[in-house]
């Protein structure tokens, strides 16, 4: 006999459209107050958290009695229901946990999430599944696959597996994961929603619409048509879709009614949820075939491959990942200073808007302008909010201890500069001295090239200890400068090299303009190559002429690459058959296989100075490029792009790409990155489980880069490394590229219902963004040691903080400001790093440590670390340090996932089991503490404040 499930799902979609997810709520919640047998799951926090806050006692009390029977079960649990492509591992982390914390605080252990529900994102990324893994849950279950790829499985009955989430953790990072049958939909015919115009279940016989028999002759031919797919002897089958339960007393009478009549039947039907059903699977005692890559790209047709939302609203991409980066800094400067509860709203306010950042309908660019444009203004209120935070801690660091008959020193304001990468910031154009403050939210030293927007001619900049810095003054190329909205007196760039910033710390900067004159000319390079670098280890080779990259010197070796700009012609269809299907928000489909140069004839100009070269390179109008070389930065060189406004005078839409040539024999491989942590293998017109059919030869070879695409040959690799998310692919051997930005005039009829058409005053929307590319030898590590490094930096770089000072002198604010603090008494081991440093509860903070090295990447980085975490912090003391889950929500002493059967016949050479370093009773409170490669371990600490 086969047992179907009946679940119900609240819907992870945003449009604009007349829904409310309270009334969802109020409804459902009448229905299972009056019947026990009635089941609901619900899956996103932040919407249930604004429900919840509205609600009187007594509300509340009825629906943790329904959480506490089972009634009402959180699945998922996050704070929104993330994307998997284009989100980064840091984010994802953070929103899920802070979902579970409001969860955890509310319900207690009976609100613990512990299934994976991730029915509506575009495909499905292996660093997803290991997060999940190691929060704790139990499986995953999941919509949305390749059509080829799900058509395969069900008909061989793989729909269900175990996948192998990381090829460094072994089975800590393996998960039980199921496809849905029928995405998130329930069976034709059977939606009984006020949504919906499937017609209601009639049993009185005597009525002329009767329709009893039929239906559950439908429904009937429907489950067992389902059941053959699957392998055991139940099946679940979702009852829901988007927006609907407004009226849930329509869908649970329709389906009381099913119930009643198909359980006179050969089957037994029932409401229940998806832990259920996984218990009732993992019952079974089966033993699951294993998966080891990841589920990208994902094509629900021939000729609609979802790789466009990759890049679609490339600057909203941009300001999700600075606002992560923002975050980490407030959560940082809490914990360090010990701020109290009158700022927490502050940080929740960030922690929520980042949060919501992450939705599948949010960071991927698949909603309308409107909500876009909605998701920014949040965000940006984040900002504000989480700058009264750091500005309060930095304050409070910097006042010097006066003794009582002193005065005390007046706070100073810290104001970030949001628009630096347009080269605009208040303070520094109109004060004529100001003070730079730059922290570092990384755990070891770092150097950093300071480019502070200005409008004198002249410059002088003091460190701490009153030295005079090296300082060079480098004209804004003039495309920024004539950037639409952009209002600035600013032509200059003041560029000084921040040496050895302490980790976890700050260095403030005393800036004051000179009366000398400093204007750079124009350099002229004599011969037709120019040298970026003066170092064997890794230098780049450019043409003097156009400014185009000819080579780069790596470890001794020259390895030709160059770099150019092309762009793909959006494909225009009517969207009524697959074969007309047009490129828009979720899809990428180019009008032809060959990307066009966008022009052969660039202009350059370049300048050189004591810190760093600058060819600025302009293609057009609207495309243009600044290649950057850092004296004191050797290992990789720079390339800030600028594209924008697309033409769109000759109707057609154009979807633009940076694409780096190398002779390299890759043999059709590349490398993507896995949402910012490990790196995957992808093949050129390959899938590695089952034999592909393409017929959109491009788009579908297209994979997300959230961080890094990479190739190898030998022991020689170069990677691009990227500001944001992006998508990127090799179509040909020794080549890499990636797309940058999107116009299209065309929808591509899966949701959105407008063209991906985004402008800005007035004009179409101008990117900004930067490439940079690194290269090294693999045997030695130094490519993996460069590209890890250089990934850590951009994800969470050094933040600057500017402090008008024109009333004061360098003298005086020495006497009254400290200028330099360090959160940790000594750096980390180079392989770990602090993911997280956060308040918690109380005298407790949340704190992960993460090895930032797979196996076999470095001779030396890729060995377990060991670190002591009781002399790590200078503000405070680590009295105890109990590990949890990765989502901070349960001991990881008191975790029990489900085990599952797998088969070994593709079983890799990956970390043995007994190599992972396991909780036991001896070392639960232990301080010291051993990572194995991309191990992240996370503590709830108990600390003691530290006299200062």
């Amino acid at each position: 006999m086969k047992y179907v499930i009946l679940n119900f799902i609240l819907p992870g979609k945003s449009r604009i459209q007349k829904a409310g997810v309270q009334y969802i709520i109020d409804s459902v919640l009448k229905e299972l107050l009056l019947d026990p047998q009635k089941r609901f799951i619900y899956v996103e926090t932040a919407f249930w958290w604004k429900w919840w806050m509205k609600q009187h006692d007594s509300v509340r009390h009825q629906v943790k009695k329904l959480v506490n029977n089972g009634q009402l079960e959180f699945i998922g649990g996050g704070w929104s229901m993330n994307d998997e492509a284009v989100t980064n591992y840091q984010s994802t982390i953070d929103q899920l946990t802070w979902g579970f914390r409001k969860l955890n605080d509310t319900f207690g252990k009976c609100g613990q999430p512990r299934i994976g529900w991730q029915i509506d994102p575009f495909g499905h990324s292996r660093e997803m599944a290991s997060i999940f893994a190691r929060m704790g849950f139990d499986g995953l279950l999941f919509g949305r696959l390749d059509y080829q790829d799900k058509l395969n499985r069900l008909q061989a009955k793989t729909a269900e597996m175990v996948w192998k989430g990381s090829a460094n953790l072994g089975k800590a990072a393996q998960l039980f994961t199921s496809v849905l049958y029928n995405v998130y939909a329930p069976p034709p015919g059977f939606c009984f929603d006020v949504l919906c115009d499937d017609e209601p279940i009639i049993d009185d016989r005597h009525s002329p619409d009767y329709n009893v028999d039929r239906l559950v002759s439908e429904f009937l031919n429907y489950v067992e048509t389902q059941a053959k797919f699957y392998s055991t002897k139940n099946i679940l089958l979702t009852m829901g879709g988007d927006f609907t339960y407004q009226e849930a007393h329509m869908w649970y009478q329709n389906l009381d009614k099913l119930i009643r009549y198909v359980n006179n039947s050969r089957v037994n039907v029932f409401y229940s949820t998806p832990s259920c059903y996984l218990k009732a699977v993992h019952d079974a005692g089966q033993t699951w075939t294993t998966k080891q890559d990841d589920f990208f790209p994902y094509a629900s047709d021939p000729h609609s491959y979802w790789t466009g939302f990759y890049t679609s609203r490339p600057t909203l991409k941009r300001f999700e990942r600075l606002g992560n980066n923002f975050l980490q800094v407030c959560k940082q400067l809490y914990a360090l200073t010990d701020l109290g509860p009158e700022d927490w709203v502050d940080l929740n306010k960030m922690r929520e808007a980042v949060g919501i950042m992450q939705h599948h309908d949010a960071v991927t660019g698949t909603e309308r302008q409107e909500v876009a444009s909605d998701y920014a203004r949040i965000l940006y209120e984040g900002f504000e909010e989480c700058g009264i935070i750091a500005e309060t801690a930095i304050n409070k660091l910097i006042a010097h201890k006066v003794q009582s008959e002193a005065p005390k020193a007046t706070a100073v304001p810290l104001k970030s500069c949001l628009l630096l990468n347009i080269s605009q910031c208040d303070v520094s154009e109109h004060s004529s001295q100001f003070v730079v403050t730059v922290y570092n939210p990384l755990s070891h030293p770092i150097s950093h090239h300071v480019r502070v927007p200005v409008s004198g001619a002249s410059y002088t900049v003091q460190d701490p200890t009153g030295k005079a810095l090296t300082v060079q003054m480098v004209p804004i190329p003039q495309p920024v400068i004539e950037v639409p909205g952009r209002v600035s007196p600013a032509t200059m760039v003041l560029v000084f090299h921040a040496r050895d910033l302490p980790p976890l710390g700050f260095r403030s900067y005393f800036i004051s303009q000179n009366n000398h004159t400093h204007r750079p000319k124009q350099h002229m390079y004599p011969g037709d190559d120019v040298t970026f670098g003066n170092s064997l280890k890794f230098n780049t080779v450019l043409d003097g002429k156009t400014g185009l990259l000819k080579s780069v010197v790596m470890d001794e070796v020259e390895l030709p690459i160059s770099q150019n700009f092309y762009y793909y012609k959006g494909y225009i269809g009517d969207n009524e058959e697959f074969a007309n299907r047009s490129s828009g928000a979720y899809i990428f489909r180019p009008n032809g296989s060959q990307a066009l140069l966008v022009s052969a004839t660039p202009k350059t100009i370049s300048y050189k100075g004591d810190l760093v070269e600058e060819f600025h390179v302009k293609w057009t109008d609207w495309l243009s490029q600044a290649v950057r070389f850092y004296d004191h930065d050797p290992n990789h060189v720079e390339f800030e792009w600028l594209v924008g406004p697309i033409p769109i005078d000759d109707n057609v839409g154009k979807e633009v790409i940076s694409r780096f040539s190398s002779d390299l024999p890759s043999h059709g491989l590349f490398y993507t990155d896995s949402n910012g942590r490990e790196m995957l293998e992808r093949k050129r017109n390959f899938r590695p489980t089952w034999s592909v059919d393409i017929q959109e030869p491009v788009s579908a070879n297209y994979y997300p880069v959230t961080s890094r695409i990479t190739l190898r040959a030998g022991d020689t690799e170069f990677s691009i490394l990227t500001d944001r998310a992006q998508g990127g692919t090799s179509l040909h051997d020794g080549e890499l590229e990636l797309m940058v930005h999107r116009r299209l005039l065309h929808d591509d009829a899966f949701g959105v219902s407008e063209a991906l058409n985004e402008t800005a005053f007035g004009y179409g929307l101008v990117a900004m963004g930067t490439h940079w590319l690194t290269a090294g030898n693999i045997s030695t590590g130094t490519a993996a040691q460069r590209a890890r490094s250089l990934q850590q930096s951009l994800l969470l770089s050094p933040w600057l903080f500017f402090t008008p000072a024109d009333n004061i002198s360098y003298a005086e604010w020495v006497k009254n400001y400290k200028m330099e603090f360090s959160g940790l008494k000594q750096g980390l081991p180079e392989n770990v790093h602090i993911l997280t440093l956060e308040p918690w509860k109380g005298h407790t903070f949340l704190l992960r440590l993460e090895h930032i090295y797979e196996k076999n990447e470095h001779p030396v980085f890729s060995k377990p670390a060991t670190v002591n975490l009781q002399d790590l912090f200078k503000p405070f003391s680590i009295v105890s340090a109990r590990e949890t889950t990765l989502g901070g929500n349960q001991w990881l002493s008191e975790s029990h996932r489900f085990e599952w059967k797998s088969e070994s016949n593709d079983i890799d050479s990956t970390l043995e089991d007994e190599d992972m370093p396991l909780p036991s009773s001896k070392d639960e409170d232990a301080l010291s503490i051993t990572l194995v490669p991309m191990q992240i371990r996370t503590f709830i600490i108990d600390i003691q404040i530290l006299e200062q």
